[in-house]
């Protein structure tokens, strides 16, 4: 203890000697470790940690597995293994007492809110009543919903309120609680607000409210026979076990009860094929998962995204403790003398090594101090880019694991450059250290730090190919052709269920607000649609045609959206072959539809073949038989990646239940007139009409493209980060060795050498250095981007470009670092240095 005091206080005053080196380490190395533990935060928050409830090791998430099925399902985005139907809910829960302590349900929705005259759409949660006990969440104010709540279908008419809703809409007002409000039109009573912290057990949810299952037909209209409806499976389930149970026994004990009710319910389909059944009972299972992270709808989508991230965040440490490693091998040249006098006093290997580590721990401390300070800043970007859609899950508090995280890796980073100039001081030469002249620096010596700056080079030119591969993708996608015009487009979306309209009256709202749109100044046309354009959303279904006979199980979905008269022209999307829809096109005229290029390619060989054939959606016997009108080019619709689906669009007019609408409308004003417009004339049209997502159509690419634009701003910011200490090492690098080197060039100019001559010898120096760290790097590189293929978009893994451009780029960076100890050796008085010795 006593000779570690020693070493703490010299090690205390070595770094006060040299501020500009400390603060140059500790600045190093708090942007590597800062920016790891802001994206760790976000990785960490999506695929670690458990949900803030009682005992989350105890919950489980259900999957029902099985080819066979019958009927309807909505998967929200978490597969539709995880969907069940609300009568398999309630046997479950009632019939399996013996394995869990509870089960609850649960499905996203959107709801109209309508407080002090003020109407909004909002994200909500339909949920069983045991919902919020079964997690053990508290109240904030109020009470919060009890099984009591989810009994007589449509007799409860309660509503809780998220924390951050309460607190962000209604001013955190304590009389909000016994308050009626308006959902989808009805009258809701407030009893509570959830505790501060919960959001969902369905991460990456947050909704603004909770209401019963019983209220299903007023929160989703017209889906009321979904409590009843064995077929239509659309809900989630998640289970809390008895204590001491555990995932595999659950799922033995429940595989009996599943089998029955399973059996149950193939009654109920009437008869069926032996291979419907085998797949339906025999084959079907129920499986019991982990579920102290809740189930998630988007976790899979951003596990790639942020693994790929935390590597890009790890070569920026990396390339920290390699720099850092570079200063300290700089630093340690000057200190040559002092350890060899301490070796000739007596002092063992050891403690030599124990003073250097100590030094290295303290700047990474430091370092680690400095990293919680830039931290926050960048999580907090991270999250506004994030949530550029409204709120997001992810939270910009650093909690005490991340505090644990940062340190951990400070000091794990610390030891790790610290052991360079350990190992170049543990066997110094004595004798010729202690000698007064300056001598040229040992080869060894070089060739040491050389491969220190080299694979700190090899790390950038990681990083940097990464980097540039990604910056590639994102503007290959904001390039692609989508088929349709952006341009001058705005958008919005509105559902008059959820503000109370009934069924009859939509279709004439849906005609007054595309008339209303029409006549406003500056407007160009209007569109309409029931499926949003470049939303990352699409219904799809199959379809008959008319004499055609498909293959054996074949599987080929198509889009079925219903659009307004003037869609394709709105839209810009060009009509190949036949005609548009007109407003004749209505319920009392004969049945149309128009198909896309890849529909008529695949059911007919060519656009003008399609026109005049007869196609109907589903099954044939149900439905009425269209004649196809039309052929329209291809235009991607569910997002940028995919390819642009078969698609059959049937009039608005002869639909009869396209209850939500996406007004598209095309205007020569400017964007911010225009969105005053749209509000002012649905203003006049219904007050309490909710207008949603009101933007234009580059700002709802944007929108899908959130995942890229994230990685795309990382991957730029950690490039130039790498960028910049690489230039610092090969500049360290280079003014060391000249300075070492200042006898030979002496030498050198006094025999005869040109000015020029020396600088052409920093110069290649520094493109040796280099060279090794990309001629390496490259290959490492093409493999890394194999790993990234499924994040890439019409670039490959070897991208020539990015490749040729990383190379340029890290040979302008030496080139740079090389000019002032280019200039410094090129200056080198001959008499002077050879007079030094």
């Amino acid at each position: 203890m006593s000779s570690f005091l020693q070493d703490l206080r010299f090690s205390l005053r070595q770094i006060r000697r040299s501020p500009g080196f400390m603060v140059t380490a500790v600045l190093t190395l708090a942007l590597g470790v800062g920016a790891n533990t802001a994206i760790f935060s976000l990785l960490d928050q999506a695929l670690l940690r458990s949900l803030p409830v009682r005992a989350p090791e105890q919950l489980v998430v259900l999957s029902g597995i099985g080819k066979a099925w019958a009927g309807h399902s909505s998967d929200h985005g978490a597969g539709v293994e995880q969907s069940f139907s609300y009568p398999m809910y309630k046997d479950l829960r009632d019939k399996g007492t013996a394995v869990f302590d509870g089960l609850i349900a649960t499905a996203p929705t959107s709801v109209g809110i309508t407080r002090n005259k003020v109407s909004e759409l909002v994200d909500g949660e339909i949920v069983s009543g045991n919902y919020l006990s079964v997690l053990g969440v508290k109240a904030a104010q109020g009470r919060l919903l009890t099984a009591s709540d989810d009994t007589v279908p449509g007799g409860n008419p309660v509503a809780v309120l998220s924390y951050h809703y309460w607190q962000t809409h209604m001013g955190s007002d304590v009389h909000a609680v016994g308050e009626t409000i308006s959902i989808n039109g009805a009258p809701f009573e407030i009893t509570g607000v959830a505790a501060p912290g919960f959001q969902s057990a369905v991460w990456g949810q947050v909704p603004d409210v909770f209401v019963p299952m019983s209220m299903l037909d007023v929160v989703i209209p017209g889906k009321g026979k979904r409590l009843q409806d064995h077929t239509d499976r659309w809900m989630n389930i998640i289970g809390r076990l008895k204590p001491g149970d555990t995932t595999q026994h659950a799922q033995v004990a429940l595989a009996p009860l599943w089998h029955a009710l399973r059996a149950e319910e193939l009654k109920a389909l009437g008869t069926k094929s032996q291979r419907f059944v085998d797949e339906y009972l025999t084959r079907s299972q129920l499986l019991v998962a982990p579920g102290a992270r809740g189930l998630s709808y988007s976790r899979e989508s951003l596990a790639k995204p942020l693994y790929a991230v935390m590597g890009m965040a790890f070569l920026v440490l990396l390339i920290a403790a390699v720099n850092v490693a570079s200063l300290l091998l700089v630093r340690s040249a000057a200190r040559v003398r002092e350890f060899s006098l301490r070796y000739a006093l007596g002092a063992n290997a050891r403690r030599v090594v124990q003073q250097l580590l100590l030094e290295g721990v303290l700047i990474g401390i430091a370092g680690g101090v400095a990293g919680l300070l830039i931290a926050p800043l960048c999580l907090r970007v991270l999250v506004q880019r994030l949530s550029t859609d409204g709120p997001t899950a992810f939270s910009t508090t650093l909690d005490g694991r991340l505090l644990i995280f940062n340190f951990a890796i400070a000091v794990a980073v610390s030891i790790l450059f610290s052991l360079a100039p350990a190992v170049q001081l543990l066997r110094p030469d004595i004798v010729n250290s202690l000698k007064q002249q300056t001598t040229t620096a040992s080869g060894r010596t070089l060739s040491f730090r050389g491969l220190i700056v080299s694979l700190q080079v090899g790390l950038s030119v990681l990083l940097l190919v990464g980097s540039g591969l990604f910056v590639r993708t994102m503007q290959n996608l904001r390039h692609v052709d989508t088929g349709i015009n952006t341009s001058h487009l705005i958008t919005f979306h509105i559902n008059p269920l959820l503000s109370g309209y009934a069924k009859e009256k939509v279709p004439a709202l849906h005609q007054q607000i595309l008339e209303s749109m029409t006549a406003l100044p500056g407007v160009q046309a209007v569109g309409a649609t029931n499926d949003a354009e470049l939303a990352e959303t699409g219904h799809t279904g199959d379809v008959t045609i008319e004499g055609y006979t498909a293959p054996p199980d074949q599987d080929f979905p198509i889009e079925i959206p219903y659009v307004s008269a003037n869609f394709f022209h709105t839209m810009q999307e060009p009509v190949l072959a036949g005609r548009s829809f007109s407003e004749d096109d209505d319920a009392t005229h004969p049945m149309v539809g128009i198909v896309n290029e890849s529909f008529a390619k695949h059911y007919f060989t060519n656009p003008a073949a399609a026109v005049g054939k007869r196609v109907v959606g589903g099954d044939s016997k149900k439905g009425e038989y269209m004649t196809i009108v039309g052929v329209t080019r291809d235009a991607k619709h569910a997002n940028l990646r995919d390819a642009a689906l078969p698609t059959l669009y049937s009039p608005l007019k002869q639909s009869k239940f396209a209850e939500q609408l996406y007004v598209y409308v095309r205007t020569a004003t400017p964007t911010e007139q225009s969105f005053a417009m749209v509000r002012q004339a649905m203003k006049q049209i219904d007050p309490g009409l909710a207008v949603d997502e009101l933007r234009t159509m580059e700002e709802q690419i944007d929108t899908t493209l959130g995942n890229e634009r994230m990685i795309e701003l990382l991957a730029i910011s950690f490039g130039l980060l790498a960028t910049m200490l690489a230039a610092v090492g090969l500049y360290g690098v280079l003014a060391y060795s000249m300075a070492q080197r200042t006898r030979e060039i002496g030498i050198r100019i006094a025999l005869g050498s040109s000015r020029l001559g020396v600088s052409r010898l920093v110069v290649v120096d520094v493109l040796r250095l280099a060279g090794i760290g990309v001629m390496v790097a490259i290959p490492c590189s093409v493999l890394l981007g194999r790993l990234l293929r499924s994040q890439l978009f019409g670039v490959s893994s070897a991208d020539p470009l990015t490749l040729v451009g990383v190379i340029l780029l890290i040979a302008v960076v030496a080139v740079i670092a090389a000019i002032v100890p280019a200039r410094r050796a090129s200056s080198v008085d001959p008499t002077t240095a050879l007079r030094a010795e």
